[in-house]
């Protein structure tokens, strides 16, 4: 499919924000840091948010942690089921989860909608982890289905519009994370109309924080073509060493507008807290690693892990246990000694 043919199959009526307009935003912020969260006792964004798995304890224990590594951001995915099955609930828990962070100086970036993982879900209770399996019960969101055959796009267009106009005001929301890797597990070019979509009903709300979708893969033009272009703030993911990311940040900056890295932090691909960090301070790029403490997500394991794989010497994410105890004293240390003089 064409670049224009995929332009052309929405019609855009772009209210993507100036560079001069990004800029501003970004000069009263200060610098970006944080994770990527999930309680530890939830598989899933489902489990995370119904009303029955809804653990306010531990939300606030692992916010806790975070807030004690000097952390101001994180990013937080959502997903179209929980408000098309009980919008009311939804919106309550997503002010109460706010209401939380921001008790610890934290600020929330909402992520709408995700290719990765099962893209065959349903609501209610969710299967249990398989033992050593890298985030087996994540799931996607809307689903492959759904985006292919636009079934029920009337409901994903009323979900984005109403979340984004119940909190497009509100300061403890920071940025909007449309939508999480489009492309991912094999969609390609098959997810660019739903992220087309997913900006134009942004737009016709057009909240008073920056919208934005990372590019994740280099081999996917199109779409990246699509989110830099349209973005009002760049972000991007990055899992390589040092060097790689530094030569993707000098990339990002020809874009002329605030960048942030919204996935970052792999031990095993040489991506650590004491090489990216430094570099992420240096260019003044917002910096959001995978993962804080472990849990049912099964994110210390590496990508494709197989079941029944022994916890690895060393972690893929996370930073802490579930007790509290860090993975690495010494990694602590380090976060810390970094985000003090922020």
């Amino acid at each position: 499919m064409s670049q224009s043919t995929i332009t052309n199959s929405v019609a855009m009526k772009s209210k993507q924000w100036t560079s001069k307009k990004a800029w501003e935003w970004h000069k009263t912020q200060p610098w970006l840091v944080g994770c990527n969260f999930a309680p530890s006792t939830a598989i899933n964004q489902l489990e995370m948010w119904q009303a029955d798995t809804f653990d306010i304890p531990t939300i606030r224990h692992e916010l806790e942690l975070a807030s004690g590594l000097g952390f101001n951001v994180i990013r937080v995915y959502l997903h179209n089921l929980l408000w098309e099955t009980d919008a009311k609930g939804f919106k309550d828990r997503i002010n109460a989860f706010l209401s939380i962070s921001s008790e610890y100086n934290i600020k929330t970036m909402l992520v709408l909608f995700d290719d990765c993982w099962n893209h065959d879900c349903i609501p209610g209770q969710q299967p249990p982890p398989k033992p050593g399996v890298h985030n087996s019960g994540w799931v996607a969101s809307p689903g492959r289905k759904r985006i292919i055959d636009k079934i029920g796009w009337e409901h994903l267009e009323a979900y984005t519009k109403d979340i984004l106009t119940t909190f497009k005001n509100d300061d403890r929301v920071i940025i909007w994370d449309l939508y999480n890797e489009p492309g991912n597990e094999g969609m390609g070019d098959q997810s660019m109309h739903l992220l087309q979509s997913v900006f134009q009903w942004a737009w016709q709300v057009r909240p008073s924080q920056p919208l934005t979708a990372a590019s994740w893969n280099g081999e996917l033009k199109t779409l990246n073509d699509f989110k830099h272009k349209h973005s009002d703030i760049i972000t991007f993911h990055n899992y390589k060493d040092a060097a790689n990311l530094e030569a993707e940040i000098l990339h990002l900056q020809g874009f002329k507008r605030p960048i942030v890295c919204t996935e970052y932090m792999a031990r095993t691909s040489e991506s650590f807290f004491e090489t990216h960090l430094p570099i992420f301070k240096k260019h003044h790029v917002g910096a959001i690693n995978w993962g804080l403490v472990a849990g049912k997500t099964n994110t210390i394991f590496p990508w494709g892990s197989q079941e029944g794989t022994p916890e690895p010497t060393v972690w893929f994410h996370d930073i802490f246990r579930k007790d509290g105890t860090p993975y690495d004293p010494k990694e602590i240390e380090i976060i810390k000694s970094i985000t003090s003089t922020n």
